[in-house]
């Protein structure tokens, strides 16, 4: 795999901002930092979510996106994207949903983390950019980022590589995990595969148990 960089770290902490003329608390709005940080299990020092039901907590303590989609995002929106665009705690290079598996171990910095699940699209992302159909965007084009669990603290700073330390057996893809999740429901084989992750973060194997559930019902 060709060297992971981290190329922007980002935090931020919930507050009012004005979207498109709505109000909206959220901690959507990251500033990267050139400071080590402390990375704890539930993320980084001086970071924090509003929606605690859909975003934070241990299975989801990082979120990270690939600046490797920046240009396609760019030609998208028509606007210069700044780090943190999406929100993540890492705007990364070299690494994305094509080429990491849910359960992968990495060392960044003194702390390791584990891939745990794709990002989800939320509606707030969609009003920051003013695009009534932005979750859809990002759910056609895959683009959803990931997120990080944290199997040992430590501390991290930008501009330091992500060393690969651990790669899951099953190899199931961000990729093929969203597109179960988003594009074919319905395809048992791929759900089991999904669900044999004992990596799976327990939000997604939940509703992934759902979807076994009703191939079932379905005969699948």
């Amino acid at each position: 795999m060709t060297n992971i960089i981290i190329k922007s770290l980002n935090i931020g902490t919930p507050k009012k901002e004005i979207f498109h003329g709505k109000e909206v608390i959220t901690g959507i709005c990251k500033n990267p930092v050139s400071e080590e940080l402390s990375l704890r299990k539930t993320g980084f020092e001086g970071d924090g979510v509003a929606d605690l039901k859909h975003h934070g907590g241990p299975d989801k303590a990082v979120c990270v996106y690939s600046m490797d989609h920046y240009p396609y995002w760019e030609g998208i929106l028509g606007i210069k994207l700044d780090y943190a665009a999406f929100g993540e705690n890492l705007t990364v290079l070299n690494l994305n949903e094509d080429n990491v598996c849910i359960g992968d171990i990495f060392r960044m910095g003194t702390a390791l983390v584990q891939v745990s699940q794709p990002r989800q699209p939320c509606k707030t992302l969609a009003a920051r950019y003013g695009r009534n159909d932005m979750v859809k965007l990002v759910v056609d084009c895959g683009y959803t980022g990931f997120y990080f669990r944290v199997l040992e603290e430590g501390t991290v700073k930008v501009n330091s590589s992500i060393l690969p330390v651990e790669k899951d057996s099953n190899k199931v893809t961000i990729s093929f995990a969203n597109h179960i999740y988003h594009k074919d429901k319905k395809k048992c084989e791929g759900v089991d595969k999904v669900l044999s992750v004992k990596a799976l973060s327990d939000s997604w194997r939940k509703s992934f148990h759902d979807l076994r559930e009703k191939c079932r019902n379905l005969g699948g």
